[in-house]
């Protein structure tokens, strides 16, 4: 068996116990930890750059591009530890949702977490990323909630009689 979780600031941990549970009697399943740092959709002419002020911009943009490979490889050892096995350690640059969803190609099951709005059941607990990789997967999907699932009560009423 091959499993992908994908390693997200905020849901890693519980995908991370959702594999861990899965694998328990499979000793022989391959993992592979996946993070993605998302790549710019179009080259911005301000944004975190414009922050940093004038004729420093490149220097404060490489440093924070360096901090924030720094924070996804922590990560991504935390979740090879809490794992407690061996698993392949992939941190790709991209578009998430593409690179997460060919990554899934290659894996029997897929554990993701909900990253949207966890106050309630509904579609508004998916990101928009995790929204395309749950309708493109060529793969089982496990979705994990991170934390407590709200109750069947916050879903809203159904719609009135006409």
């Amino acid at each position: 068996m091959r499993i992908t979780v994908w390693v997200t600031e905020g849901t890693w941990p519980a995908c991370v116990d959702a594999a861990r549970d899965l694998i328990e009697d499979h000793s022989d399943t391959e993992v592979t930890l996946i993070h993605v740092r998302e790549e710019p959709r179009s080259a911005p002419s301000s944004g975190v750059g414009s922050l940093f002020g004038r004729g420093t911009r490149k220097r404060h943009e490489e440093e924070f591009q360096q901090l924030s490979e720094e924070a996804a490889q922590t990560m991504l050892a935390e979740a090879k530890d809490r794992l407690g096995r061996d698993a392949t350690v992939r941190l790709d640059t991209g578009f998430p949702e593409r690179v997460v969803t060919e990554a899934a190609g290659e894996a029997d099951y897929l554990i993701i977490g909900r990253d949207g709005d966890r106050s309630r059941l509904g579609p508004k607990s998916l990101g928009k990323h995790t929204r395309f990789v749950i309708d493109h997967a060529p793969c089982r999907v496990l979705l994990i909630w991170p934390g407590e699932a709200p109750g069947i009560g916050s879903i809203p009423p159904p719609p009135p009689d006409r």
